[in-house]
């Protein structure tokens, strides 16, 4: 059974909704074999904490990526999603990374981008901005409000073992139905920690939160990371990019080598994997079985 997970709920009497997310397992996963630099795994488990509350949300389901590029020594964080909620995702750093430091520090100037890819749409909906704000949560905060037209909060935690989110949104009635609901129910989360978000169920949680509010919580939906190797879909790819270029490939390295980074696969080819690769008459569709 999974251990990560995205619940959402709804403060009824003032029209806010929210989310719960805790990723476990899966983000465990995620750094499996990568070896991060504490800070390095500390954005990419925030960022991959609030993919899961977007995710999880959605109105018009899709698979779902969201990346960070910058000029500082993370270069680049990506984090992706399936309609299934199946999550994987990487982060890059080149030279020495701090210890600690804000988003600005870590990243520098840089852009976000959001890719959300629905069947039936001719092309994915891309959206790119500039990053906003010195942290993960304050980035997508400002992203939130300015897509949706709604104020929204986050508050985030990442530790080796686990990362987590508590998500807020005002919705349009919000005002009518208590004035100062949105500014008393903020005030009420950022009495969060770290370790709350991190170990605590939601009904527990949010009961602690917000103990004078009415909250209807909504069942959980698992969140996992099930991206095994495939070895056929490099096989394919190394035929359609042809024989010369390959055995080039291969002559000036001893190898060929392909990374997955997202999946966190590496593939190796050597001489006679090759030579059966680009047997006489291959079927692009049923690639040679390789060990």
């Amino acid at each position: 059974m999974s251990t990560s997970f995205v619940r959402s709920f709804l403060l009824e009497e003032l029209d806010i909704r929210g989310a719960v997310v805790q990723l476990v397992d899966v983000w465990q996963a995620l750094q499996a074999g990568r070896d991060y630099p504490p800070a390095v795994a500390r954005l990419l488990g925030e960022m991959s904490a609030v993919l899961a509350v977007m995710a999880g949300n959605l109105k018009q389901a899709g698979r779902l990526t969201l990346q960070i590029q910058g000029h500082g020594p993370v270069n680049l964080l990506v984090v992706d999603c399936t309609e299934a909620l199946n999550m994987r995702g990487y982060a890059q750093a080149e030279g020495p990374v701090p210890a600690a430091g804000d988003l600005s520090e870590l990243v520098g100037d840089g852009t976000l981008q959001l890719t959300l890819d629905v069947d039936g749409l001719d092309q994915p909906y891309r959206s790119l901005v500039p990053l906003e704000g010195d942290s993960i949560a304050a980035t997508f905060e400002h992203y939130l409000e300015q897509s949706e037209q709604q104020p929204a909060a986050l508050w985030l935690a990442c530790s080796h073992d686990a990362a987590a989110a508590l998500f807020l949104q005002k919705l349009p009635g919000a005002d009518v139905r208590d004035p100062d609901g949105w500014s008393r129910v903020q005030h009420l989360a950022q009495t969060v920690r770290d370790e709350e978000l991190l170990s605590l169920p939601p009904e527990e949680l949010l009961g602690r939160l917000f103990a004078e509010e009415t909250v209807r919580l909504f069942a959980p939906r698992p969140l996992i990371h099930h991206w095994p190797a495939d070895r056929g879909k490099v096989v394919r790819m190394l035929q359609g990019l042809g024989e010369a270029e390959v055995r080039r490939i291969l002559a000036e390295h001893g190898e060929v080598h392909v990374r997955d980074d997202l999946s966190n696969h590496d593939y190796r080819f050597d001489a006679a994997e090759i030579d059966a690769i680009f047997a006489e008459g291959p079927d692009l569709d049923t690639p040679p079985t390789l060990h």
